[in-house]
């Protein structure tokens, strides 16, 4: 591969990693808001049961000290590009400045730790159905 189609790739492990992100954090505002509104869709169980193994993911890995793997990915791709660790284009440098910050590694696991209890809490208080079109008592076949 040559050091731009490294870079293209990397960029693209840049935007997984922040649809991930996106997923994790508006994925648990979209639960909430469903709850809130009733809608249905917000308690399927398979969206329900990836949203808590993505954050569960998450939150062990900071636990034990483990590098996110898209970061090493992307950080592997970068070099092979020529390029030091994140230096990317318009798009990518404003997806990187939301999702890298500063902070000692505690702060992360504190926050990652406390959202997943959010999400573990959610997921026991607004539980998952099997089917989600049917409320408890509803006529409809399960």
């Amino acid at each position: 591969m040559t050091a731009n189609e490294y870079a293209s790739v990397a960029n693209a492990v840049l935007l997984l990693h922040a649809a991930f992100v996106l997923f994790v954090i508006g994925g648990q505002a979209l639960i909430l808001c469903g709850w809130w509104q009733d809608w249905q869709w917000t308690r399927g169980i398979i969206l329900r049961i990836a949203h808590l193994i993505a954050i569960g993911f998450v939150t062990l890995e900071s636990w034990c000290g483990v590098a996110c793997p898209l970061t090493v990915l992307e950080d592997w791709l970068r070099v092979r590009a020529g390029t030091s660790s994140y230096q990317t284009s318009f798009v990518g440098d404003w997806v990187q400045r939301l999702l890298y910050y500063s902070a000692p590694p505690w702060v992360f696991t504190a926050l990652y730790t406390a959202f997943a209890l959010l999400v573990v809490v959610t997921f026991i208080t607004y539980p998952p159905r099997r089917n989600p079109g049917c409320k408890p008592g509803s006529n409809r076949a399960q």
